[in-house]
């Protein structure tokens, strides 16, 4: 059965002017190991289910030393099993890296362990470099797959729904767990399937999900400048479907809340600012602590790029930060807000998200 607007439209509680949501990169602070990050993970889940977020992310990376999030199926099966009600998805599965049928595969099994929390957003971008993307691949031929972004999308969802038309090579092929064990002599099938969302941080993909009626998410966190140009080109592109009658769309927002002044805050923001310049020259690693982000001689490219980068970062008290998304809000129409907060310390991001659920008077505690 095809998704409803149920099964993606989220509600504000609290004084959130939307719903709240989570993206988790399971970013790795240096000193830390990955398994620290899951752990976190695992943690801020409990605390985002608790405190009345609406879904719960985390998004594909590879060859990144700093983010653990390489695998996300297998991060969101071990979510699963440490919550009982928020929405688990992708933000995202990068789709030409990985062959339809599998991922409808991985999708209906997360469904099965999961039923009607499960959300697959999905991207056209490799999620790396290059070299990275043509290893995953088997092939140097990356442009092509991000073309063929349409295509790959249309057999994803055919498998997802096991509608391949007769005489199409695919037609007796079929993803399981999925709608064929409905049709199987005494098979009952799940109601539900995961709804697929299209992620992007330009103007293609916001076209593509509103000439499909699919939800979208623009990654306002890293590509701020085109965020209102992309919401545009989707609500002016939107024609309603079986899955949605209006737009819905969300944006994900780097907030970062701390208990103090918000001195705390900016030092972690510089820390992470400081593994963006790294990563953008070439250089990955773990998250560097804020002793090494205050330690370090940035140039004034670097320079340059940080205020860049940092001006799209809402960060500073719980107040501060309830008063940047409630204006980011405001000047794009978002339906939904992501937020990822990136920091050295899982401890700082855990307490970052329990500060945010304060300031908006989310139900629950963060106990």
């Amino acid at each position: 059965m095809p998704p409803t607007p149920d099964d993606i439209r989220g509600a504000a509680t609290g004084t959130a002017p939307t719903p709240l949501s989570v993206l988790d990169l399971v970013t790795v602070g240096a000193g830390r190991t990955a398994t620290d990050a899951l752990r976190t993970s695992v943690d801020i889940a409990r605390l985002a289910e608790r405190r009345g977020f609406h879904r719960y992310w985390v998004a594909e990376h590879h060859s990144m030393p700093g983010v653990a999030s390489s695998s996300p199926a297998v991060i969101l099966a071990h979510l699963a099993a440490h919550t009982d009600r928020i929405r688990l998805g992708s933000g995202g599965v990068m789709l030409p890296n990985h062959a339809p049928l599998v991922i409808a595969e991985q999708f209906g099994t997360l469904e099965a362990m999961a039923p009607g929390r499960v959300d697959l957003g999905l991207g056209r971008a490799p999620g790396t470099d290059g070299a990275t993307a043509a290893a995953l691949r088997r092939s140097d031929r990356l442009n092509e797959g991000a073309d063929d972004f349409p295509q790959q999308l249309a057999e994803l969802l055919r498998f997802l729904d096991d509608d391949f038309p007769d005489g199409h090579p695919y037609a007796k092929i079929h993803a399981v767990p999925g709608p064929v064990q409905a049709t199987s002599p005494g098979g009952v099938q799940d109601p539900h399937r995961p709804p697929v969302w299209l992620l992007g941080s330009s103007g293609f993909s916001a076209r593509l999900a509103g000439s499909l009626g699919l939800p979208f998410a623009f990654a306002h966190h890293f590509s701020a400048q085109n965020t209102i140009p992309a919401l545009d080109l989707y609500r002016a592109s939107f024609r309603p479907s079986a899955v949605l009658d209006e737009p819905y769309a969300l944006i994900g927002v780097s907030a970062l809340a701390t208990d103090d002044d918000g001195t705390e805050a900016r030092r972690q923001v510089m820390a992470a600012a400081l593994n963006m310049v790294r990563l953008r020259t070439g250089r990955p690693g773990l998250v560097p602590t804020p002793e090494e982000a205050e330690a370090y001689a940035f140039n004034e490219m670097e320079r340059d790029f940080i205020r860049t980068w940092n001006a799209n970062v809402i960060h500073g008290t719980p107040d501060e930060v309830r008063s940047g998304l409630d204006d980011l809000q405001k000047r794009t129409g978002a339906d939904e807000l992501m937020l990822t907060a990136n920091a050295h310390s899982g401890d700082v991001r855990l307490r970052s998200y329990e500060l945010i659920a304060d300031a908006y008077g989310l139900p629950g505690t963060g106990a």
